[in-house]
Parts: C-alpha cells; sequence; structure tokens
C-alpha cells in the first residue's frame, strides 16, 4: 500500500516511539495521577484522551497549522500560557483535594470517566512541547517531496499510538494497584500528592520555557 512506509523507516519509527513512550512527561503523570486518585478506569480514560490528542496533533501536521502556530510568535506565547496554566491548575488540585480523589474518600468530587478523557485530551493538546515534537518528528520519516506523505504520516501518527498503548498501559495497572497499598498509610498518600503537584508544576515550567526552532 502506498501510505505504508518501508520495513527500514518502520523498524526505526517503532525503537524510537517506544523510547518516547517511556520517557515521563505531562500526559504521562496525568494518566498515573489520575489512576492513583480516581482508579484503574479513569486512568486508561486519560491514557485514551492523551493518545487521541496525538491523532489530532499528526492531523495538524499534515494540514500544516502546527507550522503556522510555530511560526507566530503571538500565538505560540498564548499556546504556552494556556498550558502552563492548566498543569498549574491540575497541579493546585492535587494539592486541594489530593487523596480526596479516591473512590474511598467522600472530601472531594468524583470525576467521570468522560471527564478524564477530556483532561488527558486538554493535557496533550496544550503542550507547545508536543507541537514541536510532531513537527519535528513525524516529518524526519517521510519525504517532503513524496506524492504520499499525507498518508504515511496519518499512519506514522496511528502506529505511535498502537505502540504507546502495550508500553503505557501497564503504567497504570501497576498505578492502580499501588493505591490500594497507599491507602494504609496517610502520610505516604499525601506526600505523592505534592509529588505530583511538583512534577505538574515542573512541566509548566518546561512549557514557558519552550522555543519554536
Amino acid at each position: 500500500m502506498p501510505f505504508i512506509p518501508d520495513t527500514t523507516v518502520l523498524l526505526q519509527f517503532a525503537i524510537a516511539s517506544i523510547i518516547l513512550a517511556i520517557t515521563p512527561g505531562p500526559d504521562m503523570t496525568l494518566f498515573v495521577s489520575r489512576t492513583l486518585s480516581q482508579g484503574r478506569a479513569a486512568g486508561f480514560a486519560s491514557m485514551a484522551g492523551a493518545l487521541a490528542g496525538t491523532i489530532v496533533h499528526t492531523t495538524l501536521v499534515v494540514v500544516g497549522v502546527s507550522a503556522l502556530i510555530v511560526a507566530s510568535p503571538t500565538a505560540f506565547l498564548g499556546l504556552k500560557i494556556f498550558g502552563a496554566g492548566y498543569l498549574v491548575f491540575l497541579a493546585w488540585q492535587a494539592i486541594r483535594y489530593g487523596s480526596a480523589f479516591s473512590p474511598e474518600t467522600k472530601a472531594g468530587p468524583r470525576i467521570s470517566v468522560a471527564r478524564s478523557f477530556s483532561i488527558g485530551l486538554g493535557v496533550n493538546l496544550m503542550n507547545p512541547k508536543i507541537i514541536l515534537f510532531f513537527m519535528t518528528f513525524l516529518p524526519q520519516f517521510v519525504s517532503a517531496h513524496d506524492p504520499n506523505a499525507a498518508g504515511k504520516l496519518f499512519f506514522l501518527g496511528a502506529m505511535f499510538v498502537l505502540i504507546s498503548i502495550p508500553v503505557t498501559a501497564p503504567m497504570v495497572l501497576a498505578a492502580d494497584r499501588f493505591a490500594a497499598a497507599m491507602k494504609k498509610s496517610p502520610r505516604v498518600t499525601r506526600a505523592v500528592d505534592y509529588l505530583f503537584a511538583g512534577v505538574f508544576s515542573a512541566f509548566a515550567l518546561k512549557i514557558i520555557t519552550a522555543q519554536a526552532k
């Protein structure tokens, strides 16, 4: 099929995708923390939302919107501020509610699976570093002069999602089991709340300092 890259390209892309999938980032932090606070269903929903965001980013690369955003300093700055602010908001939620999001805790509101999906999607879409990544990562595997470039880009974007699922799903499963053990120690649970809040804040800082090159 014309939209499927050759075997060498597929192998190189698969290796790169696995490395990227296991590298900690805002998406991974979100769905693991969501599992710890809400349970496995919410964790998988957040993961699904984040992966859905990668398809959107792939589409933006194909139609050239990502290039337009990065080329516009005002649009890029606005996206950075919005994305960083969103992560800071999530950090604030972790500190204020923390383990109150636990299914067995009544002190905080429950979040639906649909809401968890939308949060995962939002964190992914509002991270300009991901936009920069997809702009520089995907095109490396497809020639700009290839008449089937658009189809190949979409194929690689879908392939990235399929590779990410078996890599990230065990993290959600492990986090869910870890949550049960944490319930026995409220102090440890609260420490993890602050840990995740700190990580969210750190990624917000990285987003603010991202540069379009």
